[in-house]
C-alpha cells in the first residue's frame, strides 16, 4: 500500500484542546482509520511542526479526503508527501 508522510501543526485552539485532552490525538487517529488511512507510526516533534504521521493508503484521494477533512475543522494544518521507499526509488531509477 502507498506511504505518506503527514506534516500537521496544530493552532492555538488545537494546542488547547490537546492541553485539556491529550487523549484526543488517539480519538483523531481512529477517525484517520476509518477514513481509510492505517496509520504506520507517529511522533510528536519539536520544531515547525508538532507531529510526522507515516500513514499508508490507497491511493492520493483518500489522503487528499483525510487532510481536507482534519483541516477543515481548524484546529490543524496538514501538508500531506507521498512517499517512496529508498529500495524502489532507486529501482526505478535504473530503468
Amino acid at each position: 500500500m502507498p506511504a505518506y508522510i503527514l506534516l500537521s501543526s496544530l493552532n492555538p485552539g488545537g494546542l488547547e484542546t490537546l492541553r485539556e485532552r491529550p487523549d484526543r490525538l488517539r480519538e483523531v487517529n481512529q477517525e484517520i482509520e476509518k477514513m481509510g488511512g492505517h496509520i504506520v507510526s507517529q511522533y510528536a516533534v519539536l520544531g515547525p511542526f508538532d507531529f510526522v504521521t507515516i500513514l499508508e493508503a490507497p491511493d492520493n484521494a483518500t489522503v487528499a479526503k483525510i487532510s481536507v477533512g482534519m483541516g477543515a475543522r481548524g484546529t490543524v494544518r496538514i501538508q500531506s508527501l507521498p512517499a517512496m521507499p529508498v529500495d524502489e526509488f532507486i529501482e526505478s531509477l535504473k530503468h
